[in-house]
């Protein structure tokens, strides 16, 4: 079936079991930033594949609400649907309630799969819907129903995560969260978020794109663990450890019929931006509502950690400043395009020891294609590289020691005065961010205007987060912290800067229709001194991989600006150099001059 025949099925469905409005959201039973093929019925039922967006299909009409990102690539994946594209927070686009609001009868019955869709958003459509009377069915899968050859679950194999890249024990990690259970009044704690799970037991998996984790659930008690998951993916190794800490497998979808079993005296912890709605629906004891513990515990690498990602961050580094050095080289010479580009970095990730897979699907943006912030390229939009504009690439590695995330700009050719100017203030405010000073209690959003500082000077902005928090071999995009100006709760990013937290800092400049210059780096959270002020606190700078200064304007630039720079290219020299080829590191020694 084409995507106008699915619509005409699913609403065929929606006909016979009465249902008026229909809701697939983009997303697994965990809330995951990236899906297994087989969540992805969005996809399937609208024909988009972008990585954000939610379809409503009513008895007449539909829709896909996505953000700014996605505009281009939806109109153009949604044409001969059927289905309008919703631009969300673009002047009165109706919000996906007000939308069901508007089209749903009063009385009638909005229905969706409440796995998929968040514990928040669920509470959102109950609160709104119910003052029209709009029932909700929440137990329904119906793109199920139409997809004959939907891919299964993964069966891949877990792994065990050794201590020596872990840092700590499961026992020790299940002791923490006990404690803070304790502190919240709590005899168990769901936990449904893929990476939690994973770091709390030091698993991982190979269940969904780019995020090496495990699908399961797990129940945490003071006496043991309930963890539901596919038997199957676990070895011996897994299960040893298992056993010694009492954890008990289940398998994975049983955990909504056993969460309606559990004791009505008692009083569970959940985390209500880390869980599902039918999950939480089931629940039939006391909630109390808190962040998973393990979020501000898995973001606070410790010593082991910490030392295994600078090393991955140099693994990374080499592979980078060689994918830097072949497409400066070679651009030119050989037909080099977006997609072949991102699939030879690739190629220089996988030849570094420990690697495991790309951290995020690749993100490599020839000229106008830059100025999506998020474009990611395809078969259909996929273009050569040439000379007189900006190839942005922001790409990532998964490795046995952690994940990585770094965007560099190249410059192709020669570029005006103002890409350079651009370019240049680009560059300026990522520096400004790494080089900061500041008392410990100070969140992002207290030092995000360092970042945008030069980039307001223009009477410019980017309209995203100046950078997230990394997990180690987990979610690349990690909470709890991060930098923007303004708080957005659904990030989960409004906790203090704390020690040992790994944060990207990634400012830009896009130009609608004309090109996109991002810089990223990642900097550790240290202490710095102590003094009757308070504690002060610095970052400890951990990506190395050369800054084209084929883009840069050396008289933009403070004389402090230019010694940084200078510095920080030293150390990529010294650090990336020997590593190199010799045709290579001659060509590193020219990237990383003083200037």
């Amino acid at each position: 079936m084409n995507v106008a025949e699915r619509i005409f099925a699913l609403r065929s469905l929606m006909k016979e079991k009465g249902i008026d409005a229909y809701v697939v959201p983009t997303a697994d039973f965990h809330q995951s930033e990236y899906v297994g093929e087989h969540f992805k019925a969005r996809k399937y039922i609208s024909g988009f594949s972008g990585s954000y967006g939610t379809v409503v299909v009513t008895k007449d009409d539909g829709g896909l609400w996505t953000d700014g990102r996605y505009f281009f690539q939806a109109e153009n994946e949604l044409k001969d649907s059927g289905l309008r594209l919703m631009k969300m927070f673009v002047g009165d686009t109706p919000s996906i309630t007000e939308y069901l609001c508007d089209r749903v009868p009063k009385g009638g019955t909005v229905a969706f799969d409440g796995r998929v869709l968040s514990m928040g958003e669920g509470q959102e459509y109950e609160e709104v819907l119910s003052k029209k009377k709009i029932r909700i069915h929440y137990s329904i899968d119906l793109v199920d129903d139409i997809w004959e050859d939907r891919p299964p679950l993964s069966d891949k194999p877990a792994f065990f995560l050794e201590e020596k890249y872990s840092g700590e024990s499961t026992s020790s990690k299940l002791m923490r969260v006990r404690k803070a259970m304790e502190e919240y009044g709590a005899d168990s704690h769901i936990i449904a978020s893929l990476d939690d799970v994973c770091w709390l037991l030091n698993v991982r998996g190979d269940d969904i794109d780019f995020f090496p984790l495990l699908l399961s659930y797990a129940i945490v008690k003071q006496d043991r663990v309930e963890l539901y998951v596919d038997a199957s993916k676990l070895d011996d190794r897994i299960l040893d450890e298992l056993n010694k800490n009492h954890v008990t497998v289940h398998p994975y979808n049983d955990i909504y019929e056993d969460v309606k079993k559990m004791d009505a005296s008692g009083t569970v912890l959940i985390d209500p931006m880390k869980m599902n709605y039918a999950l939480y629906k089931n629940i039939p004891c006391k909630i109390v509502e808190a962040a998973n513990p393990t979020i501000l515990m898995k973001a606070m690498k410790n010593e082991v950690e910490l030392e295994n990602i600078r090393k991955a961050h140099i693994k990374d580094g080499v592979a980078v400043t060689k994918f830097m050095h072949w497409i400066k080289t070679r651009y030119d010479k050989e037909t080099i395009t977006e997609l072949s580009s991102a699939a030879r970095l690739t190629e220089f990730r996988a030849a570094q020891e420990g690697y495991i897979r790309d951290s995020f699907e690749p993100l490599c943006a020839f000229a106008d294609h830059g100025a999506m912030m998020h474009y990611s390229p395809c078969e259909e939009t996929d273009v050569p590289l040439s000379s007189g504009a900006f190839f942005l690439n922001d790409t990532g590695g998964g490795y046995y020691e952690g994940s990585t995330d770094i965007t560099r700009t190249f410059v192709l050719g020669s570029v005006d005065a103002q890409m350079k100017r651009y370019f240049t203030a680009v560059v300026r405010a990522m520096m400004r961010l790494s080089r900061a000073r500041f008392l410990y209690g100070c969140y992002g959003y207290n030092l995000d205007v360092l970042a945008r500082g030069p980039i307001w000077d223009l009477d410019l902005d980017y309209q995203c987060g100046t950078g997230h928090g990394v997990g180690y071999l987990a979610n690349v995009h990690e909470p709890p912290t991060g930098f923007r100006w303004y708080v957005v709760p659904s990030k989960n990013e409004h906790h203090q800067l704390e020690e040992g937290m790994v944060i990207t800092d990634e400012p830009g400049i896009y130009e609608d229709g004309q090109f996109g210059i991002r810089i990223e780096n990642e900097f550790v959270v240290k202490k710095g001194v102590k003094n009757k002020y308070g504690q002060f606190m610095y970052f400890e700078t951990i990506t190395f991989a050369p800054i084209d200064l084929d883009g840069i304007d050396p008289e933009e630039m403070s004389r402090d600006e230019r010694e940084w720079l200078n510095h920080y290219h030293e150390q990529v020299y010294e650090k990336i150099g020997p590593r190199l080829t010799e045709e290579e590191r001659e060509w590193l020694k020219e990237y990383t001059r003083p200037i």
